[in-house]
């Protein structure tokens, strides 16, 4: 049980070492193949957080170590308001652990399902601070490659964070290619999956399914046999429904065009700034957070915009502990620790 009013730690040196026994354990907030999420509270600051918790056996092949490594120098390095904020990293013998920004709001997938679809308006929201997020990542050299409605968090404020960079790739100067295949399927734009090369410009194919599914609740080449549903990416012109406003379906068009040479957004993102659907976007406003949200988080139960299946399950069934007794530094990931409050990295762990 928690008993948070007994603080046994020394909170007061600097250099102490972060371990999971710093946090009260809340509630479990999400899982994946790689991570759990898991809703904490700071022993000595009474603050919440949402740690992402990776099992150093499940990263055993290189390439997903090199991944981890990678989320974690682009959260070190990205401050934007709409992009989620790392606090903390630390490990020990078997865990990795990122300690971030708590969004209570829950995933933008979770709103879009109780809602079934958006209006025009409540999408323009939340696309046009993508745009900025997406935009700001861009200017840093980064894909992110993964934008889809489960990795956009709203915070108390009703405003979105993007979140999960497991996929995204690093030092990607403008034009310069990658050629790894990598994203969620229904969100896959057709150079990764002809394995052609892409650029920053494939984020803006899937700003484009992200627009289309908020407004009709499905992404827009969506089909249960993923193969089917490849072939219709990078063969099948978009058919969207007449109840879309034509300016909004022009820019759908113009950002899921099959040829990433045509899209919009490949000279950059003025080019969807300046669309026509977009015009009447203060983005200084935007970036203020002064407009007011379609939807403001109620706290009254802090995880009420998650799903029961993990809010219900019990945290032992996580098992997020592992002792600092039984920390190996000869099984430790270099580079990985960080503390955002020392605003410096810390090399010793």
């Amino acid at each position: 049980m928690d008993t948070e009013n007994n603080q046994f730690m020394n909170y007061n040196n600097p250099d102490k070492k972060m371990v999971i026994e710093d946090f009260f354990m809340k509630a479990v907030l999400g899982k994946g193949s790689f991570a759990k999420v898991i809703l904490v509270k700071k022993k000595d600051n009474g603050k919440f957080y949402a740690i992402k918790v990776l099992k150093k056996s499940k990263l055993e092949k290189q390439r997903h170590i090199d991944n981890v490594i990678a989320e974690r120098n682009i959260l070190v390095g990205v401050n934007h308001p709409f992009v989620i904020q790392l606090h903390y990293s630390f490990q020990n013998s078997e865990k990795l652990y990122f300690v971030l920004e708590f969004c209570p709001g829950g995933e933008l997938f979770n709103l879009l399902h109780k809602a079934q679809k958006f209006t025009e308006d409540q999408t323009r929201f939340y696309i046009a601070q993508i745009v900025l997020a997406i935009e700001h990542l861009h200017s840093l050299n980064i894909i992110y490659r993964d934008l889809k409605p489960e990795n956009v968090m709203i915070d108390f404020d009703g405003y979105i964070r993007i979140t999960d960079f497991g996929l995204s790739k690093n030092n990607i100067s403008n034009h310069e290619k990658t050629y790894s295949v990598c994203g969620t399927p229904e969100y896959l734009a057709p150079e990764i999956l002809t394995m052609q090369g892409h650029e920053k410009s494939a984020d803006w194919w899937s700003l484009g399914a992200l627009i289309y599914e908020l407004l009709t609740g499905l992404p827009p080449f969506y089909n249960q046999n993923r193969e089917v549903m490849y072939e219709l990416i990078k063969n099948q012109n978009v058919n969207i429904p007449d109840y879309i406003s034509p300016i909004c379906k022009d820019l759908i068009y113009r950002l899921l065009q099959k040829n990433p040479e045509n899209r919009l957004g490949k000279n950059g993102a003025f080019e969807i700034k300046n669309h026509p659907w977009l015009q009447d976007v203060d983005w200084e406003i935007l970036l203020r957070k002064e407009y007011r949200p379609p939807f403001i988080p109620i706290l009254d139960n802090i995880v009420a915009n998650f799903p029961v299946d993990f809010t219900q399950q019990p945290i032992d069934s996580v098992d997020p502990f592992q002792s600092v007794k039984q920390l190996n530094q000869n099984n430790n990931i270099g580079g990985f620790t960080y503390n955002q409050s020392q605003n410096r990295e810390m090399d010793f762990q």
